[in-house]
């Protein structure tokens, strides 16, 4: 398969084609325009102004002698201690405004797909789009990168001077990204994640060309993608995989890309981005954030490949990549099997085992063409049929049950939170619960800290079969905070447990997780609740022969 990855030849021809497509301005007849009366007209259009009816009923043409902008001043006096028209609600509201054009550059995109956009960096110095991004860094959080500035000095100093210094420096191209800060996170295996953690400045930056080139390519991404788009989630992709089993593709592939974010080609990956953005200076700013390189121990190291793994646009770039994949799998390999991914995840769900194997060799070789690799250990075969084998995705463990609310003899697929996932609530609970760690001095400020984190897993594991994991966390949370009652109070200890049950903490305030979990959709209509035993009298207390019971 090649990647087919056009220059930037010929695009003007294509853009060109598209220009002045409009009709002329049609005249209006002789006929129409003699019966006119020009007082009649003025006086049904003041009407129209003060009514429900539209100003154009009184025609298109302005009052002469004066400019539009006197027009609207004399029609915006007549409307007072009305309320504000929706141009007058955009021009208040900058988040409209950026969403407007959001919209806007997607529907450009949306009605061509091989349009190059030539003008977008002067979009991304606008006061709105940076004022947008930085609420949003703003609403993200994070630590500083190696300038040492963080959120919190920023607003103390001035948001809007350190705007305008972004937006000066942008416009006079005098704009240079710092290098990211190296951090390691523990990963399941034993092995680290590195992640680079760039700026303020850069992020608030790399969140302003986001919000301007992301709706160009969500135009062109595959409904097979669900990791880091607008208005798509995990909870999502876990019901495409939920939907597809209960279907009958019984065999997964379960795929796993190794170091995908280190292996990405940079020259590959900009050709891809050329295909929709012809902007120079916006490109320029694309390859500055690739070769900024990544400070380690007061050294600055330059990397070759890859994606910084922890800026704002490294997950848009990544789903450029892997983008080559979602489409020739929808072109050449759809019938193996329905694709669902996340990120550098995914899952082919097949009906038979041949076609999960074939889709295991076609999957590498697409990926090798983007000089990526499977992961041994991490890829699998799995056999969902009669509950045999499961897998775990995106934090979950999938695999088939029965259901003897729908059908004893048939088996469903469902999830609940995954081993790890487990552990890591339990490890949270911990530290927040731990007397010497968390300095809380009473129960109500234990409650206060553990509940954001409760609310924030249930959230996400509750559109599932999570009902024996959040009894298991409700109790492990419940033993944890009366453990702290008793160690806070010391040797010496007044507290009884037989006075602090599970229900006295729930109304002081605690997060409950049990009796939450409901799905979006069901997968059958539940059914009715009748006894699958023979009514023949040979159950219950007194049934049986001998009891006079007919």
């Amino acid at each position: 398969m090649t990647l087919d990855i056009p220059g930037v030849e010929g695009h003007g021809t294509s853009e060109s084609a598209m220009r002045d497509r409009r009709d002329p301005i049609r005249q209006p007849s002789q006929a129409k325009t003699s019966g006119i009366r020009p007082k009649a007209e003025s006086a049904r259009s003041r009407k129209g102004v003060r009514g429900a009816h539209s100003t154009n009923e009184g025609g298109d043409k302005l009052l002469e002698g004066r400019s539009p902008a006197s027009v609207m001043a004399v029609i915006e006096g007549k409307r007072e201690g009305m309320p504000g028209s929706a141009k007058q609600t955009e021009a208040n509201n900058p988040k409209e405004k950026v969403r407007k054009l959001q919209r806007s550059l997607w529907a450009c995109a949306k009605r061509s797909r091989t349009r190059r956009f030539p003008a977008l960096y002067d979009r991304i110095c606008r006061s709105d789009v940076l004022r947008e991004a930085w609420k949003r860094v703003r609403r993200n959080g994070g630590a500083a990168g190696v300038d040492e500035e963080t959120l919190a000095s920023i607003e103390q100093r001035s948001v809007a001077e350190f705007l305008e210094n972004i937006q000066a420096k942008l416009r006079a191209g005098r704009y240079r990204p710092s290098p990211v800060r190296r951090r390691y996170i523990e990963k399941a295996d034993g092995k680290q994640r590195p992640l680079g953690i760039p700026t303020v400045r850069d992020r608030v930056v790399q969140m302003a060309a986001k919000l301007i080139v992301e709706p160009i390519f969500e135009a062109d991404f595959m409904p097979c993608s669900y990791g880091f788009r607008p208005k798509r989630s995990a909870t999502e992709a876990l019901e495409a995989i939920r939907k597809a089993g209960n279907q009958g593709y019984n065999f997964v592939l379960d795929g796993d890309i190794r170091a995908y974010f280190d292996s990405i080609d940079r020259k590959v990956l900009m050709l891809l981005v050329e295909r929709r953005i012809s902007d120079r200076r916006v490109l320029k700013l694309i390859r500055k954030w690739l070769d900024a390189g990544v400070m380690e121990d007061g050294t600055v190291r330059e990397s070759l490949a890859g994606t910084p793994q922890g800026g704002v646009i490294s997950p848009l770039l990544a789903n450029i990549y892997l983008h080559v994949f979602d489409r020739a799998w929808d072109q050449d390999y759809k019938q193996l099997g329905i694709l669902v991914r996340y990120a550098d995840d995914f899952v082919v769900m097949c009906k038979t085992g041949p076609q999960v194997k074939e889709a295991r060799r076609q999957a590498e070789r697409v990926l090798a063409s983007l000089g990526l690799k499977l992961h041994p250990e991490k890829t699998r075969l799995v056999d969902l049929r009669r509950g045999k084998e499961g897998f775990v995705f995106l934090g979950c463990t999938i695999r088939k049950r029965r259901s003897i609310q729908r059908n004893p003899r048939w088996h469903f697929v469902q999830r609940w939170p995954s081993p790890k996932a487990m552990k890591k609530i339990q490890t949270r609970v911990h530290e927040l619960t731990s007397v010497r760690g968390n300095g809380a001095k009473n129960v109500n400020e234990v409650i206060a800290k553990l509940n954001p984190v409760l609310r924030g897993w249930g959230n996400y594991f509750r559109n599932g079969n999570a009902d024996r994991e959040f009894n298991k966390v409700d109790g492990y949370v419940y033993r944890r905070i009366t453990h702290w009652m008793v160690r806070r109070g010391g040797q010496r200890s007044r507290v009884h447990l037989n006075q602090w049950p599970p229900a006295r903490l729930h109304e002081i305030g605690l997060r409950r997780l049990q009796g939450r979990v409901s799905y979006p959709t069901q997968a059958t209509p539940i059914r009715p609740s009748v006894s699958r035993v023979r009514e023949i009298r040979m159950h219950g207390l007194k049934g049986g022969f001998g009891t006079g019971l007919n």
